[in-house]
C-alpha cells in the first residue's frame, strides 16, 4: 500500500468513524428543556465533540491497522471476489526456475 492510499483510506475511516459517533449520547436542546429562543429544538447542547474525536482517532486506527494487515499480506484479494470469473487466471509460475 502506498502512502498516499494509506492516508486517504485512514481519513476516509475517520470521518465515517466520526459521522457515526457524533448522534451518540447527544444532548439537544429539547431533551434538557431549555430551548433558547430563535433555535431549534433538536440543536445540540451537550455533543462532546473533543472526546469523540479522540475516540474516533482511535477506533479508526484500530480499523485502519487491520485493513492495512489484509491489503499488505494479501489475505482477502481482488479476485476473491470475482464471483462471475471475469478476471484472468493468474499466471503459472515457472517451477523449473529457468
Amino acid at each position: 500500500m502506498a502512502l498516499t492510499s494509506g492516508i486517504v483510506l485512514y481519513a476516509v475511516l475517520w470521518f465515517l468513524t466520526f459521522l457515526m459517533a457524533i448522534p451518540i449520547r447527544l444532548q439537544t436542546q429539547g431533551d434538557v428543556g431549555e430551548v433558547v429562543p430563535g433555535t431549534h429544538a433538536g440543536a445540540p447542547e451537550h455533543h462532546n465533540l473533543k472526546l469523540k474525536a479522540k475516540l474516533t482517532t482511535l477506533v479508526a486506527g484500530v480499523i485502519w491497522l487491520v485493513l492495512f494487515w489484509i491489503i499488505t499480506t494479501g489475505f482477502i484479494t481482488v479476485r476473491d471476489f470475482d464471483f462471475n470469473n471475469v478476471m484472468s487466471p493468474l499466471p503459472v509460475s515457472d517451477e523449473t526456475g529457468g
